[in-house]
């Protein structure tokens, strides 16, 4: 297990945007890089055109595919309380799919290029209304989240999200 890190400078950057330092970040304060680049990528994403309930999804689907028990309760709780999803889209999204035909193409889309490592066909992700601009930030969110998964992995990071 990866020791946290509990006083670092870029984690008062964290304190500032979340409120507080999930434990993923204080691993990633380990390496000043690694926080640098999640932050970066993160603060860019949230700038983009997806919706954040659609962003939720792609988080809970790519956890969810990467066995990732912290990124799913983080994105669960994320999911309740900011996009507002209920227990049944959080379901259907850490499954790869959603009611709704639009997100049930992204989030599938998402879903794809984690299993099959990017080599996922985007023509029903632009059939189902996405943009090819959007496409392209949900790959960028599949890496931010595969990212996280595997730091969380391989870290062992001690669960400090409500448990699923």
């Amino acid at each position: 297990m990866i020791k946290t890190v509990e006083n670092a400078p870029l984690l008062d950057e964290v304190r500032k945007r979340m409120g507080r330092v999930p434990n993923m970040t204080k691993v990633m304060a380990n390496a000043p890089v690694v926080l640098e680049g999640y932050l970066g990528l993160a603060g860019a994403l949230k700038k983009g055109t997806l919706p954040a309930p659609t962003s939720e999804r792609i988080a809970l689907a790519v956890g969810a595919a990467n066995d990732c028990g912290y990124c799913v309760a983080a994105h669960t709780f994320t999911g309740k309380r900011v996009a507002k999803l209920t227990d049944a889209e959080i379901d259907a999204a850490k499954a790869g799919t959603s009611a709704d035909a639009k997100e049930a193409a992204a989030v599938g889309f998402a879903r794809d290029l984690t299993e099959s490592r990017g080599k996922a066909d985007p023509s029903a992700v632009l059939a189902a209304g996405w943009t090819e601009e959007q496409v392209l930030e949900i790959v960028a969110l599949v890496a931010l989240q595969t990212l996280t998964n595997y730091v969380n992995k391989v870290a062992e990071t001690e669960n400090d999200w409500p448990a699923v």
